[in-house]
């Protein structure tokens, strides 16, 4: 896979110092030491309050060092790609933050990182500061191990933490509502792909239709390998595992974290999943969803959560320094706010009959339902194919609604058109006519003859859309159509909407519309909202000629 770097050597440090130049307003500093000590401190620190130290390998980011700040980590120590600091450098970290008042670590539950802070803290107690450490193993993917990894849910513990320290708290009742706090942490995480790391070769080890259960934030293998479902079936089963190891009974916080290269979108999309299931039903706070301990580019999540009591919810409803923070936020069901009605929606559009009407309004639409795989093959050569089936379905709603329209009423007819094609055409296409029309009605009901009020119907629509004759799109053919409409009559207008239409086949490029973004030449091929135009003329002149 592709990544945006210099060299694998210098990609984390290059990265740190980024985010330095980016926090803003000096709120932020690093430990002289590149590239063997990489630690991201507070500028500010005086320390007369407990430190809280953190961190790990990069590629978790923002954890840890987008964590820095007022009431959440004091520093981070970063290590290599998913490597553990060294101890060094989680030593100089101690030194640099810490007081009389001490120095707490928060680790994750792995060898390399226990090993290193673990020795970095035995070294800084030899020297003479008060330290403590707190290891957090939230993972459940493997119910019956004996040491869980530590995953997304140590955010919890950094915020309640950084919360007490900045409080003022001493060093023994932090550190004790730390360790709790970390005991009544579950967290599990889903995969669609493995992650791949700058500078190495990759090879995704997932199927297909594979999906991992379980898996952690280092890109290694998950529990159990999963079929891709629809995302409510995915979040239920994290669901009922996550379910399985909490107190009903008991309120929680819910930590939504994308793993790195979940879209947005789908992020949301999975959020609403979880508050939908059974698990919401002990929610209180979520947090997120977004990037909060990610996975490089791992097309992932996580969900975590932590009992709550009213010193963590205090903490976790505090506000921090740290940007990269998603503030918790009470877990409310949406609010559905009623349509408004429009205010011209009255007595003018109740629905009432014209037989002449009725029959033009029926002869048109069933032209342009009966063109619709015509439409869709010239546009399948100057477009996205799909005009037939974009007008087809216009035509159909007004159809469907035929029997509610203010037939005897043209000015009304002609704005409740405009509103059926607003709401079921979609597309530009639809805007564009509903636009039309709205605006011919306008002129209609203001006295202008049915001529004078179409023509200011597509003044409207050229002003909004930007089109003109000459673009290659409708107006070829609608605006002479117009104009002879309103110079002679209907049949004269019918001519001139195919003669518009026929001269869109002799020009090379579109100037405007979808097909503008076509690069291939489109000589020899009708515009098809010109055609559709055409044919609209042509089937209301068939029509007036019977008649």
């Amino acid at each position: 896979m592709k990544h945006f770097f210099n060299r694998r050597e210098t990609i984390v440090s290059e990265a740190l110092d980024g985010l330095l130049r980016t926090i803003g307003a000096g709120d932020l500093a690093r430990l002289d030491g590149y590239p063997e000590i990489k630690v991201v401190l507070r500028a500010d620190w005086d320390r007369t309050k407990v430190s809280v130290v953190s961190g790990g390998g990069a590629g978790h980011e923002p954890s840890h060092a987008g964590f820095v700040g007022k009431g959440m980590l004091t520093a981070a120590v970063s290590g290599e790609i998913f490597a553990s600091p060294s101890v060094e450098a989680v030593l100089a970290a101690i030194r640099a933050v810490t007081g009389p008042a001490g120095c707490l670590l928060i680790v994750k539950n792995y060898t390399g990182d226990r090993l290193n802070f673990g020795l970095a803290a035995e070294k800084a107690r030899a020297e003479g500061f008060r330290v403590e450490m707190v290891i957090v193993a939230d993972d459940i993917a493997l119910p019956d191990i004996a040491q869980p990894r530590g995953v997304a849910g140590t955010l919890f513990v950094h915020k309640i933490s950084g919360h007490l320290s900045e409080a003022g708290h001493d060093l023994a009742d932090i550190a004790a509502a730390a360790r709790a706090a970390a005991k009544d942490i579950v967290s599990l995480g889903m995969s669609l792909s493995s992650c791949s790391i700058p500078g190495q070769p990759h090879e995704d080890r997932f199927g297909e239709n594979d999906g991992e259960l379980g898996l952690g934030i280092h890109g290694e293998p998950g529990v159990e390998r999963i079929a891709v479902q629809s995302a409510d079936r995915l979040v239920a089963i994290m669901a009922e595992r996550l379910a399985a190891r909490l107190d009903p009974a008991a309120s929680h916080a819910l930590l939504i974290n994308n793993l790195g290269s979940v879209p947005p979108l789908e992020m949301s999309l999975v959020a609403n999943a979880v508050l939908a299931s059974p698990l919401a039903k002990t929610i209180k706070l979520t947090i997120g969803p977004g990037p909060l301990m990610t996975a490089l580019n791992m097309n992932g999540f996580s969900l975590s959560l932590i009992r709550l009591d009213a010193v963590r919810e205090k903490a976790l409803l505090a506000p921090v320094g740290p940007h990269a923070w998603m503030p918790a936020r009470p877990f409310v069901s949406p609010s559905v706010v009623p349509i408004a009605k429009p205010a011209a929606e009255g007595a003018a559009r109740k629905p009432s009959q014209d037989a002449r009407t009725r029959r033009l309004v029926v002869s048109i639409c069933e032209r342009l339902i009966a063109l619709e795989g015509t439409l869709n093959g010239l546009d399948a050569k100057a477009g996205d194919g799909d005009t037939g089936s974009t007008v087809a379905t216009g035509a159909r709603s007004v159809l469907e609604r035929l029997d509610m329209l203010p037939l005897a009423d043209p000015a009304a007819t002609l704005g409740a058109v405009g509103d059926i094609l607003s709401t079921s055409m979609g597309g530009s296409s639809g805007v564009l006519l509903s636009i039309f029309f709205t605006a011919a009605a306008q002129a209609l009901d203001g006295g202008a003859s049915v001529a004078k009020a179409l023509l200011a119907g597509l003044e409207r629509m050229t002003f909004y859309g930007g089109a003109k004759v000459g673009d290659r799109t409708m107006i070829d053919a609608l605006e002479p159509a117009l104009k002879a409409l309103d110079a002679g009559g209907l049949e004269e207008a019918a001519t001139a909407a195919r003669r518009g239409a026929e001269a869109t086949s002799a020009m090379d490029r579109a100037k405007a519309g979808r097909s503008a973004y076509v690069g291939s030449k489109l000589q020899g091929v009708v515009d098809p909202g010109a055609y559709a135009v055409a044919e609209a003329f042509a089937a209301a002149a068939t029509l007036l000629a019977a008649a």
